[in-house]
């Protein structure tokens, strides 16, 4: 069986050094954070973004105990406001939409109206040879409404500058996907 979250993280690994800076655009419980933490390693830096309280809590929990480097920023504020906290290129960026693991809030999820510009502004900030990771959970109804707006968004860019796949269970469509946004070296 494909593993999709294996899948991803190779997909970043691929453009992903030590010393590189990234971006963790919906934080949740910090697994992502963590992985580019880590991945990054001290001289790196990874700026993350929840616009929930626990997330915050929770990362920092997962940071500490998974013995991540202190070069992280968490934020909380919406992932439309990165361009005010990110300054310069990075080489990742990570989105996984939907609600917050755990939370108990199923009905707080990511929304069209700030995603769709988050993830714009994302495009814009990824400098060469770099990469934006957008998983994607359509088993409800905002969650799906964001997954085909960003197809149409991702479908628009020019091949010239950056490939764009969508990886998905073509025999299970409300199963999670992802789209991975490559820039050029």
């Amino acid at each position: 069986m494909v593993d999709l979250l294996a899948l991803q993280k190779h997909f970043i690994l691929a453009h992903l050094r030590p010393g590189d800076a990234a971006v963790d655009f919906t934080m949740g419980n910090g697994h992502d954070t963590a992985f580019l933490s880590k991945t990054v390693g001290p001289a790196g830096s990874v700026v993350a973004f929840d616009i929930q309280p626990l997330a915050l809590v929770r990362t920092e929990e997962t940071l500490r105990a998974e013995g991540c480097p202190p070069n992280y920023r968490l934020i909380c504020a919406s992932h439309d406001r990165a361009p005010e906290f990110v300054s310069g290129p990075i080489r990742a960026g990570m989105f996984n939409l939907g609600y917050m693991p755990g939370s108990g809030h199923k009905e707080l999820t990511t929304m069209r109206k700030t995603t769709l510009p988050a993830v714009e502004q994302a495009v814009g900030m990824l400098g060469r040879d770099a990469i934006l990771l957008v998983a994607v959970y359509p088993g409800h109804a905002e969650g799906a409404a964001e997954g085909e707006e960003l197809t149409r968004y991702f479908s628009t860019l020019s091949r010239y500058k950056m490939t764009v796949a969508q990886f998905r269970m073509l025999n299970s469509p409300a199963s999670p996907f992802f789209m991975i946004c490559e820039t050029k070296a």
